[in-house]
């Protein structure tokens, strides 16, 4: 599946059918009204739009639908991250790490689960 083109909005409904589902519109925009000042229409054209785009599917059950995402976060966050990573560091992941760690932003723990990973990916690769 090629990586949908999905905006920050759209995000933001999708994290919310990641978290739970199946939901209906109304749940989608309880949880979403905690923290956004988006209209109730506003989030509905939302679930429209990624129903479109085949990122979310629905079930109708009595008078309300129920979403549900098709695409798993694991899977869209992969797609995300190679396409970031080849679009600003031209596929490399060094000068993204690089960038971490010269500005600072690196934890100690970040920086144990990097030498973890790393570690990981030498025994599965000799």
């Amino acid at each position: 599946m090629s990586k949908p083109d999905i905006s920050n909005a759209e995000f933001d409904v999708l994290d919310v059918l990641w978290e739970r589902n199946p939901a209906s519109a109304s749940d989608v925009v309880q949880t979403l009204s905690s923290h956004k000042e988006w209209h109730e229409k506003t989030i509905k054209t939302l679930l429209g739009r990624l129903v479109k785009k085949g990122v979310i599917g629905f079930e109708k059950q009595q008078r309300q639908y129920l979403y549900y995402p098709l695409i798993a976060r694991e899977d869209y966050t992969a797609q995300e991250t190679e396409s970031f990573v080849g679009k600003l560091f031209k596929g490399k992941i060094t000068p993204l790490v690089a960038g971490f760690a010269t500005q600072k932003t690196l934890s100690k723990d970040d920086v144990n689960e990097l030498k973890a990973l790393i570690a990981q990916w030498e025994e599965d690769n000799d």
